[in-house]
This record gives C-alpha cells, sequence and structure tokens, in this order.
C-alpha cells in the first residue's frame, strides 16, 4: 500500500511523505499515518481543515478543495477568516469562528450538526460536520473541522441528506423559535425548548421537564372554569381534530401571569400519542384587545353622542346615545353628510365656518342648536376631532355630542337667581341696572323721557320689631305683586334692599303721566292687607327723578329719586315728591352736618347753655336745665334742632347724649362748691332711653363729678313714655332707685291718660308751651286754660311738681300762679336773673 501511495501523485492536501522500506517502528507508524492522511483525502465527500490558535490554516484536504473550491495552496498558511470570506456561503465564516472559540475554550469537541452549503447555480448540499481540539502536553494545539457531504452518495444519500437536513432546519427552529414550544408526552413535559423556558421564568430546562402544563396555570381561568378541567378537554379535542388553538392563562415560576396563544398539536411516535404544543405570549395583544373592549363599551354606553365621520364628513358609525338624543337611527345616518341630520344651527353658513376651524386647527367646540326627528329643537354642545393616521394624513372626523338641556336651564335658573330678588322674585339691584342702562340708551336714542320712581315703605321698622320678620317678609311679597299690577309690561319693578323699591318707567309722555303712576303707586299700597291673623295698613313715601332734566347717568337718577323720597318722609311721609335742585341743597347740608358731627366730639365743638326754672312762689332759682348747643366752624353756633335729627339718624345720640350728662353734672357740681344746690335737668334721647347701659352712663357722669343723685333730673318725652312700655318703665325704676329724679316733658301733646302715670316713677311734669294763654294779652282760650288747669290739679293730686315752660309775660306767669303751679321756665324766667351774679353762675 505504501508503495501506491509513494509512487502516486502528491495529494494537494498531503502533509507527511512515506516511510522508507527499512525504517524501523517509527518509520512504519508514520507511514501508516500517511496512508490514513491519504484515505482522507481520497474519501468521496469528506473535507478536513485545520486550525491552529492564531487562526491560521494548517491543513486543508483535498476534499476540503473540492468542497470549497478553494484550492490548498490559497488556504494553507492563510487566516481562515480570509480564507472563509472566499467561500461560496458567506455565513460559513461565522458560524465556523463561533465553533472554533467554543472549542478552544472549553477543550472538548463539538457535537456532530448538519447544515446546508449552497453555491451559485448547484444544488444545495447537505453537510454534516463535527469540530474537534488537538491536544498536545494538555493543551490545545490545533482545531480540526471534519465535514462530510451526504448528497455526495447518490440518489440515496440525497434523499437522507435532506431528510437530515430538514430534521436539522427543524431542530434549529425548534432551538431558535420566539415562541415556546413543549412535547407532552403523557400529559407530561419532555422536552422544552429555550424559548419555553423564558417564557416560563425557570431558571433551567429541569424545571419544566416531568410537570405537568396545567402545574403553569392558575387554579381557574378567567371565566372561572376549573383549569385542569378545561385543559383535558382542549386535549382531547386536539387529539380528535390533530391540533386545537385556544387563549390560555398561564403562571410563571415566579408566580407572574400572563396570556399564551397556544396551538396543540397532536402526533403519533411508535405507536405513542404525543402533543406539540406551540405558545406565544399575548399578553400585550390582551392588554390592547381588552382596552379596545373597554373603549368600545365606554363608546357604547356613554351618555355622549360619538359619531364617527369619514373625510367626506358622511357618516359611518355612531353609539346609542345619538339615537336617543336626536331620535335618528344607524339607518337614518349611515353614510349621510352630518349636517343633514340636525345638527345644523340657523345660520347656513355656519357650518362652514366650522369646518374650516376643524382643518386649520384639528378641533372645534362650543354650542349649537340641534333639531330633533320629531321635530322639536334642542340646545347642544358639539365637540368635532380631526382624526389623522401614523402619516398624519386624515383618516376620520369624531364629533361628540351632548343635549345640554338641563345644563341650559340650571344656567337660566342660576342666572335668575344672580338677578332677582329671593323674596319677591322681582329684579335686583344687579338686572335694574342693566336695564336702566338699556332704558337710558333707548331714551337718549329716541329723545323721549325716563322715569325713576324710588320707593320706602313708612315705619316698616316697626312691623318687624313688633310682629316678626315673617310677617314683614309677606308684606314685602304682597307690596311687589301690588306694585308689578300697577305699571306696564315694559316697565321694571325691583326690589333695591330691605323695604325700598325702585320703579322705571320707560318712554313717559309727561310729568303728569309719572304723577298718575305715582298716585295709582300710593293708592295701592295703602289699601289694608290681610295677612294671616294681622290686618295692615301700611304707606309709602315715593321719590321721583325724570331723565333729562334730574340727570343723565343711573347713578345721578338713583341718587335724586333718593333724595325726592327722603323730602317726601321730611314732608310727613304717604306721599310722593318730585326731585328739584332745593332738595339736594337740603340733602347736601344734611351730609355735611353729618360729617361734622361725626368730629365735633374730638373737636370739643359742642357747649351747653343753662336755663333757669324759677319757683313761682318765691321768685328764686331751684334749678336749670342743659340745653345743647354746637358751635359749627363754619355756620356758626346751630341750636339742636338743627342738628339732633341728623345725629338720632346715623347713630350718634348716645355718645352725644353721655357727653351732655357728664358735661351738665360736672357745671351742677360747681353750683354747689359755689354755695348753690340747684338742680340740673338733662333730656335723655329716645336712643339713651332704649340703650343697654344707660343706667351705667348715669353711674359714670355722677362718679366723675360728684354731684349727688338726687340733684339730677333727667327728662324724657310723653310720647316716648307711651312708646317705651315696660322696658323703658323699667329702665326708669332702676334711675329712680339710684336716686335720680324724673321729668316728663311736652306733657300733654301725648294724649296720655294721668291715671297711666302712677306705673311710672315721675317726680314733675312739664307743661308745653301750646296750652299757656297767648303771650300777645294774656288771654287764654278755654280749651288751653282747661287742659292746663287739669294737668296742673291731677299733678298736685298725685304729689307731682308742676313746671311750665316757655313762659314769656308776666300775665302768664300770674296765670300759673293762680292755678297752682309750683315752678317756671323760659325767656321771663331767663329775664328776671339776666345781668346776676347767678346768672354768670349759670353759665
Amino acid at each position: 500500500m505504501s508503495e501506491r501511495i509513494a509512487g502516486a501523485a502528491p495529494s494537494p492536501g498531503r502533509l507527511l511523505a512515506a516511510a522508507e522500506p527499512q525504517a524501523g517502528a517509527a518509520g512504519k507508524a508514520l507511514d501508516l499515518l500517511s496512508i490514513i492522511v491519504a484515505a482522507v483525502e481520497q474519501a468521496p465527500g469528506l473535507a478536513v481543515r485545520g486550525i491552529d490558535r492564531d487562526g491560521i490554516v494548517r491543513y486543508w484536504s483535498l476534499g476540503a478543495a473540492r468542497l470549497y473550491g478553494v484550492t490548498a495552496e490559497l488556504a494553507l498558511g492563510q487566516p481562515w477568516a480570509r480564507v472563509a470570506a472566499s467561500l461560496p456561503d458567506a455565513t460559513l465564516a461565522e458560524e465556523v469562528a463561533g465553533e472554533l472559540a467554543a472549542v478552544w475554550e472549553s477543550g472538548k469537541a463539538r457535537s456532530t450538526r448538519l447544515w446546508k452549503l449552497g453555491a451559485d447555480g448547484a444544488a444545495p448540499r447537505c453537510i454534516c460536520s463535527t469540530v474537534f481540539p488537538v491536544t498536545q502536553s494538555g493543551r490545545v494545539r490545533q482545531v480540526v473541522c471534519i465535514d462530510i457531504d451526504i448528497t455526495a452518495s447518490g440518489q440515496d444519500g440525497a434523499a437522507q441528506g435532506a431528510l437530515l437536513l430538514m430534521g436539522d432546519n427543524f431542530r434549529q427552529l425548534y432551538e431558535k423559535s420566539a415562541d415556546a414550544i413543549l412535547l407532552l408526552r403523557d400529559e407530561h413535559i419532555a422536552d422544552a425548548n429555550p424559548a419555553a423556558i423564558v417564557l416560563f421564568q425557570c431558571e433551567d430546562r429541569p424545571r419544566l421537564l416531568g410537570r405537568r402544563l396545567s402545574d403553569f396555570s392558575p387554579l381557574r381561568q378567567p371565566d372561572g372554569e376549573l383549569s385542569a378541567l378545561r385543559g383535558t378537554q382542549l386535549a382531547a379535542q386536539a387529539h380528535a381534530d390533530g391540533n386545537c388553538r385556544y387563549d390560555w392563562r398561564y403562571q410563571t415560576c415566579a408566580g407572574e401571569l400572563f396570556w399564551g396563544e397556544v396551538l396543540l398539536t397532536s402526533v403519533t411516535l411508535d405507536h405513542t400519542y404525543l402533543f406539540y404544543a406551540v405558545i406565544r405570549d399575548i399578553s400585550s395583544r390582551k392588554l390592547a384587545e381588552r382596552a379596545l373592549y373597554l373603549s368600545a363599551q365606554v363608546v357604547e354606553h356613554a351618555r355622549e353622542a360619538i359619531v364617527v365621520l369619514d373625510p367626506q364628513q358622511r357618516v359611518v358609525s355612531m353609539n346609542p346615545a345619538y339615537s336617543e338624543i336626536s331620535g335618528y337611527s344607524l339607518d337614518d345616518m349611515l353614510g349621510k353628510p352630518f349636517v343633514l341630520h340636525g345638527a345644523e344651527p340657523d345660520a347656513p353658513a355656519f357650518f362652514d365656518h366650522v369646518w374650516d376651524e376643524v382643518g386649520d386647527n384639528g378641533y372645534w367646540q362650543g354650542d349649537i342648536v340641534g333639531q330633533r326627528k320629531a321635530g322639536g329643537r334642542y340646545p347642544a354642545w358639539l365637540s368635532l376631532t380631526a382624526i389623522r393616521d401614523s402619516q398624519g394624513q386624515l383618516s376620520n372626523y369624531l364629533a361628540i355630542l351632548s343635549d345640554i338641556s338641563e345644563r341650559k336651564k340650571n344656567e337660566e335658573h342660576t342666572r335668575h337667581l344672580a338677578e332677582h330678588d329671593f323674596l319677591t322674585d322681582l329684579p335686583n339691584r344687579v338686572l335694574l341696572l342693566d336695564r336702566l342702562s338699556l332704558a337710558l340708551a333707548a331714551a337718549r336714542r329716541k329723545l323721549s323721557m325716563l322715569a325713576i320712581l324710588y320707593l320706602d315703605l313708612d315705619h316698616f321698622k316697626h312691623i318687624n320689631d313688633s310682629m316678626g320678620h315673617h310677617v314683614g317678609d309677606l308684606l314685602l311679597k304682597e307690596v311687589a305683586r301690588r306694585l308689578v299690577r300697577c305699571v306696564r309690561g315694559v316697565d321694571t319693578v325691583s326690589r333695591h334692599g330691605g323695604d325700598e323699591f325702585v320703579i322705571i318707567l320707560a318712554e313717559v309722555g309727561g310729568i303728569d303721566q309719572v304723577a298718575h303712576v305715582a298716585s295709582s303707586l300710593l293708592h295701592a299700597v295703602t289699601q289694608p292687607y290681610q295677612l294671616g291673623e294681622y290686618e295692615l295698613h301700611v304707606s309709602t313715601s315715593i321719590g321721583v327723578a325724570i331723565f333729562p332734566s334730574d340727570g343723565d347717568s343711573i347713578d345721578s337718577l338713583v341718587h335724586n329719586a333718593d333724595i325726592a323720597m327722603y323730602h317726601a318722609k321730611e314732608s310727613g311721609r304717604n306721599n310722593f315728591q318730585f326731585f328739584n335742585a332745593e332738595m339736594n341743597a337740603q340733602i347736601v347740608e344734611r351730609a355735611s352736618l353729618e360729617q361734622g358731627l361725626r368730629e365735633a366730639l374730638g373737636r370739643e365743638e359742642f357747649v351747653l347753655e343753662f336755663q333757669p326754672a324759677l319757683d313761682v312762689a318765691s321768685g328764686q332759682i331751684v334749678g336749670a336745665e342743659a340745653l345743647l348747643r354746637w358751635r359749627h366752624p363754619q355756620l356758626g353756633v346751630l341750636p339742636p334742632e338743627r342738628f339732633i335729627a341728623v345725629a338720632e339718624e346715623c347713630g350718634l345720640m348716645v355718645s352725644i347724649g353721655n357727653w351732655v350728662l357728664r358735661h351738665a353734672c360736672l357745671r351742677a357740681r360747681a353750683w354747689h362748691d359755689a354755695g348753690h344746690a340747684w338742680r340740673v335737668a338733662v333730656n335723655l334721647s329716645p336712643a339713651q332711653c332704649l340703650h343697654n347701659n344707660l343706667l351705667l352712663s348715669v353711674q359714670e357722669a355722677l362718679a366723675v363729678s360728684g354731684l349727688p343723685a338726687g340733684c339730677l333730673e333727667l327728662e324724657v318725652t310723653e310720647s316716648l313714655l307711651m312708646k317705651g312700655g315696660a322696658r323703658l318703665a323699667g329702665v326708669l325704676a332702676q334711675l329712680r332707685a339710684l336716686g335720680a329724679r324724673l321729668a316728663i316733658d311736652d306733657f300733654g301733646t301725648g294724649y296720655s291718660r294721668l291715671a297711666n302715670l302712677r306705673h311710672y316713677p315721675v317726680d314733675k311734669l312739664k307743661i308745653d308751651p301750646s296750652f299757656l294763654p297767648a303771650a300777645a294779652d294774656g288771654a287764654a282760650g278755654e280749651s288751653d286754660t282747661a287742659v292746663a288747669a287739669t294737668i296742673i290739679a291731677m299733678a298736685r293730686e298725685l304729689q307731682l311738681t308742676v313746671i311750665a315752660e316757655g313762659v314769656e309775660t308776666a300775665q302768664q306767669l300770674a296765670y300759673l300762679r293762680g292755678q297752682g303751679c309750683q315752678q317756671y321756665q323760659g325767656r321771663y324766667a331767663s329775664a328776671q336773673v339776666e345781668g346776676s351774679a347767678l346768672a354768670k353762675l349759670l353759665n
């Protein structure tokens, strides 16, 4: 054999020469190796490659030259990467590089694998390859690759190669598949690919093998069915039909749940039934399906109408809510323009503008008026949105429509509440000003007249205080109804607050027409009111201002009407007054007085004058009455008649009265210190008498001055005594218990009965000057003298002191002396002491 080899032409892949015949054992061994190498090189379809650690090709057999089309001269000594790049199949370089690296690193042979080698214009070949290391002294020196061309052995080889290649392809598919593939034998997992290990989150393959697939399922599927029972049913179905596809809920080794799409295929091997299960993770798809389902449910059950349109604005789909709102069904709407089905407002060009805005901005929303199929109209809120695909092209329009009838009603109700009085349902101040603004604009445009009537109920506070606010509310409602009946529909009656009403008379023909309306209002308001158990008689005071003569603005007209109303009250109430300039001057003066009064105490502008009271019999001074004066910086000394009413209205009388009380006591104490134990008389205002701190104020004045309480005489008017009731009687009793003396001023003007005086701790009566004889001739009328004589007689019977005020002549004094009056004061009394030292002491 060695001769045949030696005599043969050298092989392209030969590395060794044949041994000489006389060679020893080593030579024979070398010759044997040469024979083996020659056999390898001559074997059909066998290719051998040897590559060292540096990646250099050290052996390249003849079969390798035939199989890969690269001669040994071109391959030997070259880097494998360069040789592999010139091969017909470029993928071989990457695959071999990975195998070589694994063998160099592990020092172990790689298992046999099948792969397909393709060449241009030739049928693909099935190659069976193995890679193993060649070691020396325990180190890997070379790696040898042996490739066998299975298809090179004829027709049977080609068939077998194709079969093996198909099996290898399936194995690679099995190993590299992204889907989990499991082989089930007797319901247990016999094999699993790497994707299955990853999908079920297992550390390694043994965690899967030998277990049932149902072990990786929750106890029950989402529909409530037991997983084990349902799995058995599906396996039976797959066995009967060959395969079965279904969705299944699995649980990983880590306990996490996921959805899998399962293709369960039944196969037979050696008369044994097996199942291949291909499982794909569809958790993301299930989430998307769930989201899509929820979206569909939301659209289906939404209370808002949702309509999908195509780019030509034709209806593609809609939810049931649109049918409920409009009455149009899907058959009525499908394929037709949306605007033709009840969403078109009054203006024909409106939707052209809407679609232009949608085209420019991508959306539009606003109020529209919809048309129901039955014919009714309804307010709606429409939102239109352009929907674009991933390329930015318009694909659809989305219309969302809501019936806002209830919201509009609520808004109207809220607006009504904001603009109307809650009690009378008349326009309030806000709506009044709005309507007055419109009426003024119309009056200016038409050059017509307009009137403002300002009404205030007389003594309304007394009704609230005495009968309760519920009666006052009933009265205001009835007054409002009567006022509305007295005016035209174009006029406005509003409640301005409290018991005040303002009426706008639009486009009046003249002053006489306004006066007629004012008279009608007075007559209507003064008619009796039957409110439950109460029958009331109420009057009102009305002020009138005319546009344009009394003002050309809202503020000026309302202000001037208010001024006129105030003058109607000043004129006795229950009447109406037209505004004039004199009224305004009086109001300005009153406002000035009020401002000055608020500063007068701090500036010490108040002073007291004392009018002496003389004994009728002896002519001696027995006391003096403190009279308040205001030294106004601009107007000079003002008597109380000029400012007391203003002080009472602006709430200053308590503080002013306390000042008078304190300073009167101090002056009386000075009299006492000078040796004259005169009493000082101080008038109490109604505000003081009804104030809770009157007793405390009197005590402080007495304490500060050191005046004995018996030297202080407090005067209240008869009319106040009649109105004060039990509360005032209690206050007077406390003052009397303190030691102060009490007097009734202006007695006889209030028509009270003398017998009622027994109920009050009164010490003195002051006869009003109107009951004295006339100062001109001293002759007294029968009625006057009868009243004065009766008062004096009854007072003496009740052991009360009587003092006459306003005495101006000696004849009046003589009359009083004849009737038995004890004391008097007035101009005649002041003249008796004028110029004396006592007069200087008094003031």
